[in-house]
């Protein structure tokens, strides 16, 4: 089926997929013909199938020696350890940054004694190390500083810690190289590893996997138990979904082993965190990028910053449920800045509905809010979106961007030039900082890097994956399809369309969600709803669509109501049937 234009503007094509090859596929694998389609169709291998459908970390997990400076961090850690040195870890203040530094805290605490951690104050400090910061740690006794998901652009700051040694775990590219005693980072110049598309946190788990190697061999466990590094499985896999990374290779097993060690609840912070947010077993990515990475999340944004990490390294119940509590109370409270803000930022984007991207900024935005915001207005428009806060004379912002455009690249390039106060990041996610007065620099910038804007937009496209009836969006089918997750960036779920339904029920629910029914021409019926859409194009297109035919596209879900299951359809968009 084809598509010309949606309710929201947008043109549809179902991904061309050769028949024979899905035959062949199911039958040589014993899988349904919609997971061998849906391999296909996102250029898995049929010699890889197996694997992508089965991610190990026996499979995919490297030596840790083959990242660049990783023998040369593991022995100095090894060597700090044996020498009863003190460690202190320096984080940030995200889901990957409090993993991260979770990772490291537990490890160091079993083996050793407990780090000193670190969290820099988002609104007094910035991101990464500050001079300032690291001659405090120095001054009240740590003799090595581990920097985790940050390191990579402070260089200045590294420098400048006079007597302090400090080894950089990141994975942000970098245009000068840190004076630290190590760098371990899979995107920096000189890595040959070929896992840049690791999050922090799956480099800390390499490191960790290469230091307790060390230790063992060192003799260091022959009087102290040696830890289970699979029990710490559950911060890697939340990291690499919270942090946006392409679920491929390495990542996918991290991810499919981290959910089922997160089903066991065994960490108290997540336990707390699960019954704060009203949720159980079994987890999907969807809970760890929906539910649980926003929580994780709070404290960086708009409370203490570092209430993340403090929950993921509490040991027990009663400090767990305050760490819990409290963060359960700042997403709410980011949840209302947020939808203040985007509703400011969607009416200032409407100008700029011709352009490849979106540049907005207001004065009092919350600097802990405008990530989510860039990342809401991404999904809305479909392009590269940034948003940055004034006050006091500064502006910080943030970048979200669509596959094909690094906007990471972007910001250090703006960086380079002169025309932002600093910024970095990796291909999808982005931060920077600004003056007033650079403001129409950056814009010029942006203007450059993406050619002349055009006149008139054409309309985004949308491939969708293929097409189901009513009736046969079965919950035997999204099991079926859940067969070929764990998915995110890189692997995306599946969008599905379900073409010529009648609408037979549309209304406003919750937050300005739209939720309908549809009834098919074989007499079955789905429920579908789309978040957040009663204001747009798409949302005033279904409800005025009561009792039409439409075509709909979105992604299926089975959920419990009222006790039974039903799948529903997770709305991307709509069109009139005859479009």
């Amino acid at each position: 089926m084809q598509v010309s234009r949606s309710f929201s503007g947008r043109r549809w094509a179902v991904a061309e997929c050769d028949g024979a090859a899905v035959h062949a596929l199911a039958q040589n694998l014993e899988i349904p013909a919609i997971v061998a389609r849906l391999l296909i169709v996102r250029g898995v291998d049929p010699g890889d199938a197996t694997d992508h459908l089965n991610p190990t970390l026996k499979r995919y997990l490297p030596d840790p020696s083959i990242l660049t400076d990783m023998d040369v961090a593991v022995a100095h850690v090894a060597a700090a350890i044996q020498a009863g040195k003190r460690i202190a870890v320096f984080g940030d203040y995200d889901v990957d940054g409090s993993c991260s530094g979770a990772l490291l805290h537990t490890f160091l605490s079993a083996v050793d004694k407990p780090p000193r951690l670190y969290v820099p104050d988002r609104l007094t400090e910035g991101y990464g190390p500050n001079a300032a910061a690291l001659l405090r740690l120095r001054d009240e006794g740590a003799d090595l500083v581990l920097t985790v998901d940050c390191g990579a652009g402070a260089a200045h700051a590294i420098a400048a810690a006079k007597g302090l040694d400090v080894i950089v775990l990141d994975h942000h590219a970098c245009e000068h190289e840190p004076p630290a005693l190590a760098h371990v980072n899979p995107n920096r110049s000189s890595d040959t590893s070929g896992l840049g598309h690791l999050a922090a946190a799956g480099i800390t788990f390499l490191f960790l996997v290469g230091l307790n190697r060390a230790l063992r061999n060192a003799g260091w466990y022959s009087r102290r138990p040696e830890p289970d590094l699979l029990e710490y499985i559950d911060l890697v896999g939340m990291a690499t979904v919270c942090d946006v990374v392409p679920l491929i290779g390495l990542n996918r097993a991290f991810v499919r082993q981290g959910l089922a060690r997160m089903d066991d609840l065994r960490r108290p912070g997540l336990a707390a965190l699960a019954q704060v947010a009203g949720v159980a077993p079994p987890f999907t990515p969807y809970h760890l990028g929906y539910v649980f990475g926003p929580r994780v999340n709070a404290g960086g944004r708009v409370g203490r910053c570092s209430l993340g990490v403090e929950l993921l390294t509490c040991l027990d119940a009663t400090g767990s449920s305050n760490c819990a509590a409290a963060l359960d109370l700042h997403n709410r409270e980011r949840q209302a800045i947020e939808r203040l803000i985007l509703e400011e930022a969607t009416a200032l984007a409407a100008p700029q509905d011709s352009w490849p991207f979106l540049l907005l900024a207001g004065d009092g935005w919350h600097p802990g809010v405008v990530g989510i915001v860039a990342g809401r207005l991404k999904d809305r428009f479909g392009k590269p979106c940034f948003v940055a806060g004034f006050e006091g004379g500064l502006g910080r912002g943030s970048a979200r961007s669509v596959p094909g455009v690094d906007v990471g690249a972007i910001i250090r390039s703006a960086r380079e030039a002169g025309v932002l106060d600093s910024g970095g990041g990796h291909a999808m996610a982005a931060g920077f900082s600004l003056r007033p007065d650079q403001a129409d620099a950056f814009r010029a910038f942006l203007v450059t890097q993406f050619g002349a804007l055009p006149t008139v937009a054409a309309p985004a496209g949308m491939t969708l994956d293929a097409i189901v009836s009513p009736a046969g969006a079965t919950a035997a089918l999204v099991n079926n399809i859940a067969r070929v997750g764990p998915f995110g960036a890189g692997n995306p779920e599946p969008l599905f369309a379900v073409p010529d339904v009648e609408v037979t029920f549309a209304d406003v629910v919750g937050r300005d969600h739209v939720r309908v029914r549809l009834r098919g021409g074989d007499g079955g019926r789905l429920d579908a709803i789309a978040f957040r859409m009663a204001q747009t194009d798409l949302g005033r297109g279904l409800l005025a669509a009561r009792g039409q035919r439409v075509h709909v596209a979105g992604r299926l879900r089975a959920e419990e109501w009222n006790g039974a299951p039903r799948v529903q359809l997770h709305l991307e968009d709509a069109a009139p049937a005859n479009a």
